[in-house]
């Protein structure tokens, strides 16, 4: 927390998190339950950005009880990464672009996440599977854009994420990089000038989707290393999720949008929060979603406005949540989603 001595490791254990004022001694036994389903890890950097043990950036990381209560429509892979895999490490449901699954290693672990129950099982992808990842995409002339995610690909080495790079660049029919990542935010020291350069010189234009979900997580040094990068040309979006009690307020969106633009950063998306196992208390309606978009258009900038969007449970596909989506369902706090197919899909809103 705010303190006259940063801290100067992350913390990963109940204890450590007790030890810091984030959890109270007295709800360690649940803390550690949680602990034993879903990892812990907050950087320094998030660690200096909390002023309280209620706030919005503790919120995002320091585990509380809730999250062992799992609720029967929340799945393991809730926007199906499997369901789409062709080969490891690779995640292809779009005609003409690829995530690939570089790493599953995160500076932070977010207590909302969608992949929750898998980051930090492993480090980098496996070399046998990066090369049978790159050359199913060699192979596929419909891919025109490379995805890199995981965890989080810029927790990578300089050098890795060149070589990296350097093999699709290989690829003729790839012509844009994307890499979303929190560490631009959370761990500012990693967005080195060397660093910078290699996502400035890559031969595919190279994009970054900046995730963060409130202003409070905007710090002197995360401001620092964004500069740096857009100083080196890299072009930016940002992602954020809606979660409630941490950004479901006009004012808590609306400063968040209008930081990011003056950082040089578009938003992009702005998630509906996923069914991942324990996280309903995160969740808001698609109503209440609805009802902040429209209270933030008109009131700031269009250019500060990012897509409202439901990843489709199951692995259906991303969709804006409007009337060409989103119709009401048979029953109160049900909806009929389409998806980029036509087909269409059943949601249900969390309890309330």
């Amino acid at each position: 927390m705010n303190d006259a001595t940063p801290p100067h490791r992350a913390l990963t254990r109940p204890e450590e998190l007790a030890a810091a004022g984030l959890v109270p001694v007295a709800d360690l036994p649940d803390v550690a339950r949680v602990a034993e389903a879903f990892r812990i890890r907050l950087t320094p950097a998030m660690q200096a950005a909390i002023d309280t043990p209620s706030d919005p950036v503790a919120a995002q990381f320091v585990p509380a009880r809730a999250e062992l209560t799992i609720r029967p429509e929340e799945l393991v892979d809730p926007i199906g990464d499997d369901a789409h895999a062709p080969v490891r490490g690779l995640t292809h449901r779009y005609p003409d672009r690829v995530i690939l699954h570089i790493t599953k290693t995160c500076d932070v672990y977010c207590r909302f996440c969608f992949r929750r129950e898998t980051v930090g099982e492993t480090g980098p992808l496996a070399e046998d599977a990066l090369a049978e990842a790159l050359d199913y995409i060699a192979a596929t002339p419909a891919i025109r854009e490379v995805i890199l995610t995981g965890g989080d690909p810029l927790t990578l080495s300089v050098r890795r994420l060149g070589e990296v790079l350097a093999r699709l660049s290989a690829i003729a029919h790839v012509d844009l990089i994307r890499f979303h990542s929190r560490v631009p935010v959370v761990a500012p020291e990693r967005i080195t000038p060397a660093l910078c350069e290699v996502l400035r010189s890559a031969r595919p234009t190279v994009w970054l989707v900046v995730h963060t979900n409130h202003a409070q997580e905007l710090a002197p040094e995360a401001r620092a290393a964004i500069a740096r990068l857009a100083e080196a040309r890299v072009p930016m979006l940002s992602q954020s999720v809606l979660l409630r009690g941490v950004n479901d307020s006009v004012g808590a969106l609306s400063d968040l949008f209008r930081a990011l633009l003056a950082l040089r950063i578009k938003p992009y998306y702005l998630h509906h929060c996923d069914l991942a196992p324990g996280t309903s208390h995160f969740r808001t309606t698609i109503e209440e979603g609805r009802a902040l978009m429209r209270a933030l258009r008109g009131h700031i900038s269009g250019t500060a406005l990012p897509t409202y969007v439901l990843d489709i449970p199951g692995g259906f596909g991303k969709v804006p949540v409007s009337a060409d989506h989103f119709a009401p369902g048979s029953a109160p706090g049900t909806w009929r989603v389409t998806d980029w197919r036509g087909q269409q899909h059943d949601y249900a809103d969390p309890p309330r």
